[in-house]
Protein backbone atom coordinates (compact mmCIF):
# COMPACT_ATOMS: atom_id res chain seq x y z
CA UNK A 1 0.00 0.00 0.00
CA UNK A 2 1.34 3.53 -0.90
CA UNK A 3 3.12 5.71 1.73
CA UNK A 4 0.24 8.61 0.66
CA UNK A 5 -2.63 8.13 2.38
CA UNK A 6 -6.31 9.34 2.47
CA UNK A 7 -8.22 7.88 5.51
CA UNK A 8 -12.19 8.05 5.59
CA UNK A 9 -13.90 8.15 8.68
CA UNK A 10 -17.62 6.60 8.37
CA UNK A 11 -19.89 6.66 11.44
CA UNK A 12 -22.90 8.41 12.97
CA UNK A 13 -22.71 12.21 14.73
CA UNK A 14 -21.16 11.63 18.07
CA UNK A 15 -19.87 8.17 17.58
CA UNK A 16 -15.88 9.29 18.26
CA UNK A 17 -14.87 9.94 14.87
CA UNK A 18 -13.32 13.51 15.71
CA UNK A 19 -11.98 12.46 19.19
CA UNK A 20 -10.39 9.31 17.09
CA UNK A 21 -8.94 11.66 14.77
CA UNK A 22 -7.17 13.92 17.14
CA UNK A 23 -5.75 10.83 18.98
CA UNK A 24 -4.62 8.98 16.63
CA UNK A 25 -4.37 10.48 12.83
CA UNK A 26 -4.18 14.50 13.40
CA UNK A 27 -0.26 14.25 13.53
CA UNK A 28 0.12 12.29 10.95
CA UNK A 29 -2.51 13.76 8.25
CA UNK A 30 -3.80 17.14 7.35
CA UNK A 31 -7.48 17.00 8.71
CA UNK A 32 -9.98 18.08 6.36
CA UNK A 33 -13.26 18.19 7.76
CA UNK A 34 -16.66 20.45 6.68
CA UNK A 35 -17.55 21.23 10.15
CA UNK A 36 -14.18 23.53 9.57
CA UNK A 37 -16.18 25.95 6.55
CA UNK A 38 -19.57 25.49 7.76
CA UNK A 39 -20.27 28.52 5.68
CA UNK A 40 -18.94 27.93 2.51
CA UNK A 41 -21.16 27.75 -0.39
CA UNK A 42 -19.96 24.73 -1.97
CA UNK A 43 -18.38 22.51 1.10
CA UNK A 44 -18.17 19.38 -1.55
CA UNK A 45 -16.00 21.24 -3.93
CA UNK A 46 -13.86 22.91 -1.24
CA UNK A 47 -13.15 19.73 1.03
CA UNK A 48 -11.89 18.03 -2.59
CA UNK A 49 -10.01 21.12 -3.28
CA UNK A 50 -8.21 20.44 0.06
CA UNK A 51 -7.79 17.13 0.20
CA UNK A 52 -6.10 17.51 -3.46
CA UNK A 53 -3.54 20.48 -2.70
CA UNK A 54 -2.84 18.25 0.70
CA UNK A 55 -2.16 15.31 -1.66
CA UNK A 56 -0.34 16.65 -4.31
CA UNK A 57 1.96 18.25 -1.61
CA UNK A 58 2.62 14.27 -0.40
CA UNK A 59 0.80 14.54 2.68
CA UNK A 60 -1.57 12.03 3.72
CA UNK A 61 -5.00 13.58 4.43
CA UNK A 62 -8.29 11.77 6.94
CA UNK A 63 -11.93 12.73 6.31
CA UNK A 64 -13.41 13.63 9.36
CA UNK A 65 -17.06 13.50 8.48
CA UNK A 66 -20.03 11.66 8.65
CA UNK A 67 -19.18 9.76 5.64
CA UNK A 68 -22.70 7.59 5.47
CA UNK A 69 -22.56 6.36 1.94
CA UNK A 70 -20.63 5.19 -1.30
CA UNK A 71 -22.53 8.76 -2.84
CA UNK A 72 -19.96 10.37 0.07
CA UNK A 73 -16.90 8.04 -0.46
CA UNK A 74 -16.57 7.80 -4.54
CA UNK A 75 -15.54 11.73 -4.92
CA UNK A 76 -13.08 10.94 -2.18
CA UNK A 77 -11.60 8.09 -3.06
CA UNK A 78 -11.28 9.17 -7.07
CA UNK A 79 -8.89 12.10 -5.55
CA UNK A 80 -7.06 9.61 -3.46
CA UNK A 81 -6.54 7.67 -6.80
CA UNK A 82 -5.70 10.78 -8.73
CA UNK A 83 -2.46 11.15 -6.88
CA UNK A 84 -1.74 7.56 -6.12
CA UNK A 85 -3.05 7.41 -2.76
CA UNK A 86 -3.96 4.51 -0.74
CA UNK A 87 -7.40 4.70 0.98
CA UNK A 88 -8.10 3.40 4.10
CA UNK A 89 -11.66 3.34 5.72
CA UNK A 90 -12.36 3.71 9.44
CA UNK A 91 -15.80 2.00 10.10
CA UNK A 92 -17.44 3.29 13.70
CA UNK A 93 -20.02 0.70 13.97
CA UNK A 94 -23.59 2.22 15.41
CA UNK A 95 -24.68 2.50 18.57
CA UNK A 96 -27.98 4.76 18.15
CA UNK A 97 -28.27 5.24 21.56
CA UNK A 98 -24.77 5.95 22.97
CA UNK A 99 -24.33 8.37 19.63
CA UNK A 100 -27.48 10.07 20.85
CA UNK A 101 -26.58 10.55 24.58
CA UNK A 102 -23.54 11.64 23.96
CA UNK A 103 -25.11 14.11 21.33
CA UNK A 104 -27.48 15.38 24.09
CA UNK A 105 -24.25 16.03 26.46
CA UNK A 106 -22.98 18.62 23.79
CA UNK A 107 -22.82 22.29 24.17
CA UNK A 108 -25.32 24.17 21.98
CA UNK A 109 -22.93 25.23 19.13
CA UNK A 110 -21.84 21.16 18.33
CA UNK A 111 -25.31 19.21 19.20
CA UNK A 112 -26.45 18.00 16.14
CA UNK A 113 -30.31 18.08 15.91
CA UNK A 114 -32.02 14.62 16.68
CA UNK A 115 -33.27 14.94 12.99
CA UNK A 116 -29.71 15.25 11.69
CA UNK A 117 -28.79 12.15 13.88
CA UNK A 118 -31.32 9.95 12.76
CA UNK A 119 -31.24 10.95 8.64
CA UNK A 120 -27.87 9.39 8.77
CA UNK A 121 -28.80 6.45 10.76
CA UNK A 122 -30.95 5.65 7.55
CA UNK A 123 -28.18 6.33 5.71
CA UNK A 124 -24.92 5.05 7.48
CA UNK A 125 -23.94 1.93 5.78
CA UNK A 126 -20.53 -0.42 6.40
CA UNK A 127 -17.98 0.26 3.62
CA UNK A 128 -16.58 -2.33 1.73
CA UNK A 129 -13.15 -3.55 -0.09
CA UNK A 130 -15.43 -3.98 -3.28
CA UNK A 131 -16.52 0.38 -2.74
CA UNK A 132 -12.79 0.98 -3.64
CA UNK A 133 -11.00 0.96 -0.30
CA UNK A 134 -7.51 -0.43 0.07
CA UNK A 135 -8.39 -1.27 3.69
CA UNK A 136 -10.93 -1.16 6.42
CA UNK A 137 -10.25 -0.87 10.14
CA UNK A 138 -13.27 -1.34 12.65
CA UNK A 139 -13.02 1.59 15.42
CA UNK A 140 -14.78 0.73 18.93
CA UNK A 141 -13.99 2.95 22.14
CA UNK A 142 -12.46 0.42 24.43
CA UNK A 143 -13.78 1.81 27.76
CA UNK A 144 -11.24 3.72 29.35
CA UNK A 145 -10.83 7.19 27.03
CA UNK A 146 -8.97 5.16 24.13
CA UNK A 147 -9.83 2.81 21.13
CA UNK A 148 -9.60 -0.07 20.01
CA UNK A 149 -8.75 -0.67 15.95
CA UNK A 150 -9.02 -3.97 14.39
CA UNK A 151 -9.07 -4.58 10.56
CA UNK A 152 -11.93 -6.30 8.91
CA UNK A 153 -11.90 -9.21 7.01
CA UNK A 154 -14.23 -10.14 4.13
CA UNK A 155 -14.68 -13.14 2.14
Amino acid sequence: MSELRLAILVGAQASGKSTFCRLRLADSHTVVSKDAFPNARNRQRRQLRLIGEALAQGRSVVVDNTNPSAQEWHPLIGAAREHGAAVVGYWFPLDREASLARNAARDDRTRVPDVGMYTTFKRLRRPRLADGFDGLFAVRFDGVGGFLVDPIEED
